[in-house]
Parts: structure tokens; C-alpha cells; sequence
């Protein structure tokens, strides 16, 4: 059975940073592309934030480029999001992805294998 779980969330400050971990089981990550999403209170998901695919391309959007950053260790299974300059407007739950193609991390709706369950991002003073 495939398990993605995040983890790291939390409440930080305007301009503070976090860390989430994105822990697979059951796959081998080393063939995955796995990409963050995140969905603010009463809004849709939006598109993807970043990916890292299995060849260790990364893609960043905008919204996130230069602030955030995806790495991964294929060893532990996880891969992370290192967040700094949080804003207020980064408030959202964030969830991972996995799927084999990482041009379906790309396209909306994005098309994934595999989901988290997601973990609560919270940027307020």
C-alpha cells in the first residue's frame, strides 16, 4: 500500500521559515516525480508549486521561485520543502504528490498516483 505523509506544518511568523517532509512507502521513489500543492482556506488547489522529478529536474512557480526550495533524498524515501520569507498569503494546507510522469504535476488538474494527506501551513504575527 502506497503512503504519502507530510509533515512540518505549523504557525510561523511573517518572514520566518519551515521545513516539510513528504515520507513515502510502499514505492520505490527513485521513479517518481513528486511535486507540492497547497490549498488556502476556501480557495481551490492551486497548481503546482514545485516539483522534482525522477531525473532530478526541478521546476518552481513563480509564486514560490527564489523563496522555496524542493529536495529529495530517494536513500529515506522523503522529499522536502524548505520554505523561507513565509507571507501571510503562503497559508494553506500542503499536500505532495507522487506520480511517474512529471508533466502530470504540471497540467489542471494535476494528474498524480498518489496523495498526502496534507499538513497545515499557518503564517501569522
Amino acid at each position: 500500500q502506497v503512503q504519502l505523509v507530510e509533515s512540518g506544518g505549523g504557525l510561523v511568523q511573517p518572514g520566518g521559515s519551515l521545513r516539510l517532509s513528504c515520507t513515502a512507502s510502499g514505492l520505490t521513489l527513485d521513479y517518481y516525480a513528486i511535486g507540492w500543492f497547497r490549498q488556502a482556506p476556501g480557495k481551490e488547489r492551486e497548481g503546482v508549486l514545485c516539483f522534482s522529478s525522477s531525473d532530478g529536474d526541478t521546476y518552481y512557480a513563480d509564486s514560490v521561485k527564489g523563496r522555496f526550495t524542493i529536495s529529495r533524498d530517494n536513500a529515506k524515501s522523503a522529499v522536502y520543502l524548505q520554505m523561507n520569507s513565509l507571507k501571510p498569503e503562503d497559508t494553506a494546507v500542503y499536500y505532495c504528490a507522487a506520480t511517474t510522469h512529471s508533466w502530470g504535476l504540471r497540467v489542471y488538474p494535476p494528474r498524480a498516483d498518489y496523495w498526502g494527506q496534507g499538513t497545515q501551513v499557518t503564517v501569522s504575527s
